[in-house]
C-alpha cells in the first residue's frame, strides 16, 4: 500500500521543490512524513517548553526511518486570563486549535502525527484534532511543573489574593506566593484541567504507557517524546488509525480513571467533545454512572494533599490502572499497537514502578518528606471516598444537568436548601461575595456566563473567595451556567444546562427563591419563592409566567470568533463543540 504523502508527490508536482526549499534533503522526500503538531510558544509555562519535545519527537522520527515536519497552534493560559475578559476566549480556543490542527494535516497529507500539549485547551483541542484527522498518531503530553517552596502551587493563588483583599495577609506575602507558585515549565501542579486532560489521553490509549504528567523537566518526557516519534511512524506503516483504537469502551476507561483521581470537571466538556469527533456519545450521565461506586484514590491537590509531580512518582496513570484493574476493559486497543492488559503487564517486566520508586526517594529527600506511594495513591481497600469525585444533577433548574466536584465540597453542603442570589455577571457577584453582601445560606447565582453568554469563562476568583471563607465555604452555593477552573474547590456547581442565554431555567430564578441541593439524590431544583416552599405543581406554574415574560438579550459579541462560538455552541453537558445545523 502507497503511502499519502507519497501519493500526493505525484499527484502535486510543486510538494517536492517546496519541501526542498523549506530544508528537507531530497533523502528525506520519499520518507514516511509525520506531522509533528504542537503548542509551543511563549504563552505559558506549559508551552514554553514544548520546543524541546518537538525536537526529540522529531529524531524519533528519523531513528524510525522517517521524516518529522514541526507545526505549531500556540494555545493561551487560563491563569494569565482570569479576571478579565480573555478567560472568555478560552473554551472556544479549544474549538480554533482543533481547526487549526485539521488545516495543516489536511492541506498537505501526512502519513502519521505526534500531538505535543500540556494544558487546559491545548491537550483537548489536540486530542480533538487528532480524531478528525484520523491518521496514525501518538500523543505527548507536557508533563508538570515542580512545586515551589513549602510546596507552594499556582491553585493557592485565588485564596492568597481573597485573603489579601479581606486583610488577612499583607501585600508582601501575597508578592511571595506570585514570585513562587510557578517555578518552572510545565502544567499547573495539581490535578486541574491540564493535569487530567494529561492523563486522559494516557487513559484513552493515545499516549504512550506510562507518559502522562511526569515532571517538565525530567529527562524520562523527553525519552518518551522520542520513542512517539518512533511509535508514529510503525503506525503509520501499520496503517493503525485513532479510530481503531478509541471506542466507547476507551472512554468508560478513562472516566473510571476520572473518578479514581478526582478530575476536573472540565473534563465534561471535553470528553464528550472529543467523544463527538470519533462518532460516539458521552454525556453527563455516563460520567454519573460510572462514577457511582468508583473508588477515588489519589491524594494530589486540590482535593487532595500533595502537588501533581508526586504522581508520576507513585506510579502514574498504571499505578491507578492497576488499583481498579477489574473495572477496566483491559482488551482495549492503544497506541503500542498493543492492549491496555498487555500494556500494563509490560510496564511491571521493564521495571516501571522501580523506577518511580526512586524518583519518589528522592523527592522525598528534597522536599524533607517520607511519603510513600501509598501516601499519594492509595489502596483501592483504604480509598479517599467510594462514590467517584462528581455528580450530576437534575431538576426543574438544570433538565439537562450540572456538575459538580463532590471530592471538594464540604459535606454540609450535600443537602441544602438555601436562598437564590442571582447576579448576570461574575464581576457583580464578586464584589458582593468580597464585600460582605453574601449570607450564610445563600444560594449564589451567576449566569449569561455559558457558551452562548459570554463563550463560558471560569469562575475561579468567586469560587475561591467563596471557599477561602471560613463560613461562607461551608454555608451557601455557587451554581453557574459558567464553568470552574480544575484548581476550584468548595459547594460549587457549573454547566447549569440549559443556559441562561438560551432561555433555561437559571436566567428565571429571582431573588429569595428557595434552592433544593441533594447530592446523593442528584436533584437541583427550585421549591419555593420568596421563602416560602411550593408545591412542584405551583413552581412550573410560576416558571411558565415568568418564561413568557423572559426576553432573550441581545448576544454580546457582534464579531470575530466569540461570534461564531457563541451562535453555534452546543449546550454544556454535551460538551459545548461547535454544533452548526445539527443541533
Amino acid at each position: 500500500m502507497e503511502l499519502i504523502s507519497q501519493t500526493m508527490r505525484r499527484l502535486a508536482p510543486e510538494m517536492d521543490p517546496l519541501r526542498l526549499g523549506t530544508g528537507w534533503t531530497p533523502e528525506d522526500l520519499p520518507k514516511p512524513q509525520v506531522m509533528v503538531e504542537s503548542t509551543f510558544g511563549d504563552s505559558h509555562p506549559g508551552s514554553g517548553h514544548l520546543d524541546k519535545l518537538v525536537a526529540a519527537a522529531c529524531e524519533g522520527v528519523a531513528e524510525a526511518g522517517g521524516h518529522g515536519a514541526r507545526y505549531f497552534c500556540t494555545d493561551i493560559c487560563d491563569g494569565e486570563s482570569q479576571g478579565t475578559d480573555g478567560i472568555n476566549f478560552s473554551l472556544a480556543s479549544r474549538e480554533i486549535i482543533a481547526d487549526m490542527i485539521e488545516i495543516h494535516a489536511s492541506a498537505t497529507p501526512f502519513d502519521g502525527g505526534v500531538y505535543i500539549a500540556s494544558c487546559d485547551k491545548g491537550m483537548p483541542a489536540n486530542l480533538m484534532g487528532l480524531a478528525r484527522v484520523n491518521m496514525p498518531a501518538v500523543v505527548v503530553t507536557g508533563g508538570t511543573m515542580h512545586a515551589g517552596p513549602d510546596l507552594l502551587t499556582l491553585e493557592q493563588l485565588g485564596m492568597y489574593s481573597a485573603r489579601y483583599e479581606r486583610g488577612e495577609i499583607d501585600a508582601a506575602k501575597l508578592e511571595w506566593a506570585k514570585r513562587n507558585a510557578c517555578p518552572s515549565c510545565g502544567a499547573c501542579s495539581f490535578i486541574g484541567t491540564a493535569s487530567t486532560m494529561q492523563i486522559m489521553a494516557e487513559a484513552l490509549g493515545l499516549a504512550l504507557p506510562g507518559s502522562a504528567l511526569l515532571p517538565a523537566a525530567s529527562p524520562d518526557l523527553t525519552a518518551f517524546a522520542r520513542r512517539a516519534g518512533r511509535q508514529a511512524v510503525a503506525l503509520a506503516r501499520r496503517g493503525l488509525r485513532p479510530s481503531d483504537i478509541v471506542t466507547v469502551e476507551s472512554f468508560e476507561n478513562a472516566i473510571l480513571v476520572h473518578a479514581a483521581i478526582s478530575g476536573s470537571t472540565n473534563a465534561l466538556l471535553h470528553l464528550p467533545a472529543l467523544a463527538h469527533e470519533f462518532g460516539i456519545e458521552i454525556d453527563g450521565d455516563t460520567f454519573d454512572r460510572l462514577h457511582r461506586g468508583a473508588p477515588y484514590l489519589l491524594d494530589i491537590r486540590p482535593a487532595g494533599r500533595w502537588p501533581a509531580e508526586f504522581y508520576y512518582y507513585a506510579g502514574g496513570t498504571p499505578a491507578i490502572m492497576e488499583e481498579i484493574r477489574d473495572l477496566l476493559h483491559l482488551d482495549a486497543m492503544t497506541v503500542t499497537g498493543r492492549t491496555l492488559g498487555e500494556n500494563l503487564e509490560q510496564l511491571k517486566r521493564d521495571g516501571f514502578y522501580d523506577r518511580c520508586q526512586v524518583l519518589l526517594d528522592e523527592a522525598n529527600r528534597r522536599c524533607g518528606l517520607t511519603l510513600t506511594r501509598r501516601d499519594i495513591i492509595r489502596p483501592r481497600a483504604e480509598p479517599l471516598g467510594r462514590d467517584g469525585s462528581i455528580a450530576v444533577l437534575r431538576g426543574n433548574l438544570a433538565p439537562e444537568g450540572a456538575v459538580i466536584k463532590h471530592t471538594a465540597c464540604p459535606k454540609e453542603m450535600f443537602r441544602a436548601v438555601l436562598r437564590a442570589r442571582p447576579f448576570d455577571s461574575e464581576e457583580a457577584c464578586l464584589d458582593a461575595v468580597l464585600h460582605h453582601e453574601v449570607r450564610k445560606g445563600d444560594a449564589v447565582f451567576i449566569r449569561y456566563e455559558g457558551p452562548q453568554g459570554s463563550g463560558m469563562p471560569e469562575m475561579f476568583y468567586t469560587s475561591e473567595a467563596i471557599s477561602s471563607d471560613k463560613e461562607l465555604g461551608r454555608s451557601i452555593a455557587l451554581i453557574t451556567d459558567g464553568r470552574f477552573s480544575g484548581a476550584s474547590t468548595g459547594p460549587v456547581i457549573g454547566h447549569c444546562s440549559p443556559e441562561a442565554q438560551a432561555g433555561g431555567p437559571i436566567a428565571l430564578v429571582e431573588e429569595d427563591d428557595l434552592i433544593e441541593i441533594d447530592l446523593p439524590g442528584r436533584r437541583l431544583n427550585i421549591v419555593g419563592v420568596r421563602g416560602e416552599r411550593k408545591t412542584p405543581a405551583e413552581i412550573d406554574a410560576v416558571l411558565a409566567r415568568r418564561r413568557a415574560a423572559w426576553k432573550p438579550r441581545p448576544r454580546r459579541y457582534k464579531r470575530g470568533v466569540l461570534r461564531l462560538f457563541s451562535e453555534h455552541a452546543a449546550s454544556p453537558m454535551k460538551g459545548a463543540y461547535l454544533a452548526f445545523d445539527e443541533e
